[in-house]
């Protein structure tokens, strides 16, 4: 059994609500074993640059319902892909890192963040660095667990949009095209759109036509349905991109390209085929986010805390905490990275094309 009296956490990554809760959970649990608690400031740049403050019980005291992340973060990445290759390597700010846990003497680290920051997490193993990772993202699409901290709490929000919505595409007889996020997985555009009663979803899973979406909205208005939503991954592919996503240009530390504009894309395509209904788009964009944390994200984040204190107390490093189930067990990186991104499941593809256009 390894000998904790050090721990280092960090936030990478896009933020969600939840992501507090964890912290606190993490002090908590650290502080009734007798370890102090390290926070890194913006994700990997923290390590990075020595950029860091204790964490103490006042310091996580009244943060539970808050959202974001005391600790900010970032997209920092201290590996660099090989263009060659493909394989990450390592880039002069591991060492750099390395020397940091070093001079604060840390005995284990603990990244709250999606298949990236874990990623990092795993690459940095093989330089002696023992992590215990906590999957963070709305996306929910990280392997080995469940849900991810925030990904419930985004899901409120899109279906809280979709009752709002609904009224106005009532009254105004419109075809409202709702752009949530999702980059390789649409578990928020389907989960969303069927928590909020979406007429048409479109995930990156199964590529759309736009005749496809166009017929939809025409069954209904020969069914005397005088509006329709339609709920669409940012990372959507239409039949007529060539199966393509929409881009925006920019790449991050990461290698991953913006997405964003596949509803504005999709509402010019409707316009051309004449229909009856004025389309109209709302990008969620950064209010899937925001706010504060749904009970059973604050409470699958408090868990998930807790078990990677536990699971560094047992020696157990290189892995992720994951609800499977009922349980939080400990799930190697290995096989998280290895199955990232977590595809919606085919049941609930089945689901939304059943409870589609009536």
């Amino acid at each position: 059994m390894p000998n904790i009296k050090r721990i280092g956490v960090l936030t990478g990554g896009g933020d969600s609500p939840g992501i507090n809760a964890a912290i606190r959970a993490i002090v908590r649990r650290a502080h009734a074993a007798g370890i102090e608690v390290i926070g890194f400031r913006d994700g990997w740049r923290g390590p990075i640059e020595d950029d860091a403050q204790p964490l103490t019980l006042s310091d996580v005291s009244g943060i539970l319902h808050v959202g974001g992340t005391i600790l900010g973060t970032s997209r920092t990445n201290p590996f660099e892909k090989d263009k060659a290759t493909g394989e990450w390597k390592p880039t002069p700010k591991v060492d750099r890192i390395l020397g940091t846990f070093n001079r604060r003497r840390l005995d284990a680290l603990i990244p709250i963040g999606g298949d990236d920051t874990l990623g990092v997490a795993h690459r940095l193993a093989k330089h002696g660095v023992k992590a215990v990772g906590i999957p963070q993202t709305i996306d929910n699409d990280v392997e080995g667990t469940d849900y991810a901290i925030g990904f419930h709490s985004a899901l409120a929000v899109v279906t809280d949009a979709l009752d709002k919505l609904h009224t106005t595409a009532h009254a105004h007889h419109r075809v409202l095209i709702v752009e949530v996020m999702g980059r390789d997985a649409g578990w928020i555009a389907i989960l969303g759109g069927l928590a909020g009663g979406a007429d048409v979803i479109l995930a990156p899973e199964e590529p759309f036509s736009v005749d496809e979406v166009a017929e939809a909205i025409s069954r209904r208005l020969e069914g005397g349905k005088r509006f329709s939503i339609v709920v669409v991954a940012e990372g959507a592919r239409a039949k007529e991109l060539d199966g393509q996503q929409v881009v925006q240009g920019k790449v991050d530390a990461f290698g991953h390209v913006q997405l964003g504009g596949i509803g504005y894309w999709l509402a010019n395509r409707l316009e051309e085929r004449g229909l009856p209904l004025t389309p109209r788009v709302t990008v969620l964009a950064y209010l899937q986010r925001g706010g504060v944390a749904t009970p059973f994200d604050r409470l699958l984040a408090t868990r998930f805390g807790a078990a990677a204190v536990e699971f560094a107390l047992a020696g157990k490093f290189d892995v992720m905490t994951g609800l499977q189930g009922h349980d939080v067990i400990a799930v190697p990186l290995a096989q998280v990275l290895a199955g990232c991104p977590k595809p919606v499941s085919p049941e609930f593809l089945k689901l939304a094309r059943e409870m589609g256009v009536r």
